[in-house]
C-alpha cells in the first residue's frame, strides 16, 4: 500500500496499481481502477476519484466513481457526486451531493 503523509501537499494526476492511503493534501485527480483509496483523518483531498472502494475519514471534495463501495466515516466530510455500487454514511459524517447507485 502506498501512502501520502500529512506533511505533504501534492498537486498531481495520480494513477496506481495498488491501494492508496492519503493523510496529507492532494489536489488533482486519483485513478486506482481495481484498488482502494482511503482518505485518512488528516487527509484533505480535492480531486475527482475513480477506484474500487473509497473510505473517507478526513475531507474529500470532488466527484467519486467507485465500482464497489463508498464509506464516509463519522469524522469524514465528502462534497461531490457519487456513482457507486453501495454507500455507507456513519452518524456524524458530512455529505453534500448526489448518489447514483450503479448495478453491475
Amino acid at each position: 500500500m502506498a501512502s501520502i503523509g500529512k506533511s505533504l501537499l501534492l498537486k498531481a494526476q495520480i494513477t496506481g496499481d495498488e491501494d492508496l492511503y492519503v493523510d496529507g493534501q492532494v489536489d488533482g485527480s486519483i485513478e486506482l481502477k481495481n484498488h482502494n483509496l482511503t482518505v485518512g483523518i488528516n487527509g484533505r483531498v480535492s480531486a475527482n476519484i475513480s477506484a474500487r472502494n473509497v473510505c473517507v475519514e478526513g475531507n474529500l471534495t470532488g466527484n467519486v466513481m467507485a465500482t464497489e463501495k463508498v464509506e464516509i466515516r463519522k469524522t469524514g466530510s465528502l462534497q461531490g457526486d457519487l456513482t457507486t455500487g453501495g454507500v455507507t454514511i456513519e452518524d456524524g459524517a458530512y455529505f453534500k451531493g448526489s448518489i447514483d447507485i450503479a448495478r453491475k
